[in-house]
């Protein structure tokens, strides 16, 4: 009897062995949370639904989705008030979005906004001018209006090309039958000269359209080479990394993830049937995609030599956008949305340097 106790306690041990043994290969597995990083710094925090970061030398702004713009300097925030023409949205996932300024902010202090509004026949997305004055920011001029909007799915991401051209990303407005009518500017990525016109090599004639078959697109970034990427979000999984070129059909709703069909092309990078991403802004660096992930709450590196991407900032909640300059990252969450679990002091401003992620 004794033999048979001693022989049980033995299994038990073993068990309870390997079971912590394979536990701790799991948490090897997953990249450590970015909360106890002590290289990681906390720039600014209390941010209200943070939506894009701009930098100028060592000065930030950030949109926020309620309608103000923060700028950060010297450790100093100072929030900004937004005079608009029309009054903003407050539908879910609108507001206040992308914003980018000009090549010549220095000297003009001039910028580009996208935001979405309430108008007297509906609610649309509109593209314009911002001028900064006395800490005011007052819309300027109009570039380009009724964008499709709806309950969700806006895009709003704002870039300038390294062609000079201003990009927009345009969601399908909840519409997705949109997404493949090249009459409709929704579920597109737009291009258009700064001053609003349409650029003559754009890739259909007298249309802002550069590519279009996307159902919520939130971030663009181009490598050196002047390649461009675009993340996109799926339904509810099929998340997308893609190589955008002019005038191609990205496949929106008649393909996602890894289906295929002639004339359409297919995600460089999914997350998969089973999983989501939900990604919004990007940057790059030495041949890598960085991408921002809400419900994914991580911030994803993409290899595009080996084709494998992980995650290299996890535990901070939503993140909504991405930045990289002089081998920092900068990365803001977004957990004040609705969506997220705000942690003290959310939302916040962080940076990392590139070399301390792994």
């Amino acid at each position: 009897m004794l033999k048979k106790i001693v022989t049980a306690c033995m299994v038990l041990i073993l068990l309870l062995v390997g079971c912590s043994s394979n536990h701790n290969d799991n948490e090897q597995s997953k990249p450590p949370s970015q909360q106890e990083n002590n290289k990681l710094e906390i720039l600014e925090e209390n941010l209200n639904v943070p939506w894009s970061i701009e930098k100028v030398n060592d000065t930030f702004y950030l949109t926020e989705r309620s309608g103000s713009i923060v700028k950060i300097e010297n450790g100093e925030m100072e929030r900004h008030r937004v005079e608009l023409e029309k009054d903003l949205a407050t539908a879910s996932e609108a507001g206040l979005l992308g914003f980018v300024l000009a090549p010549d902010f220095q000297e003009s202090n001039l910028a580009y906004a996208y935001y979405t509004y309430e108008g007297s026949t509906g609610q649309f997305n509109r593209i314009i001018t911002l001028h900064l004055e006395d800490n005011v920011w007052r819309e300027e001029s109009l570039l380009l209006d009724r964008i499709p909007s709806g309950t969700y799915h806006h895009g709003g991401r704002l870039k300038i090309g390294p062609d000079g051209k201003l990009y927009a990303t345009a969601g399908d407005a909840s519409d997705r039958e949109i997404a493949q009518d090249s009459n409709s500017l929704g579920g597109k990525i737009l291009r258009m000269n700064l001053d609003g016109s349409i650029p003559s090599d754009n890739p259909f004639s007298d249309s802002y359209v550069f590519s279009y078959g996307h159902r919520n697109p939130q971030g663009i970034t181009w490598l050196p080479d002047g390649t461009l990427y675009a993340s996109e979000h799926g339904n509810s999984a099929n998340d997308e990394i893609n190589r955008i070129e002019a005038g191609q059909n990205y496949g929106w709703p008649i393909i996602e993830g890894h289906e295929e069909q002639d004339g359409m092309v297919s995600p460089l990078f999914t997350s998969g049937d089973d999983s989501t991403w939900a990604p919004s802004g990007m940057a790059n660096q030495n041949g890598k995609l960085y991408a921002a992930a809400l419900r994914g709450t991580a911030v994803l590196e993409f290899d595009l030599e080996t084709g494998e991407y992980h995650e290299v900032i996890t535990g901070l909640g939503r993140i909504r956008d991405v930045l990289i300059e002089d081998n920092n990252l900068y990365f803001i969450s977004n957990n004040s949305d609705g969506r997220g679990n705000p942690q003290d002091n959310d939302d916040k401003l962080y940076r990392i340097s590139l070399s301390d992620l792994n």
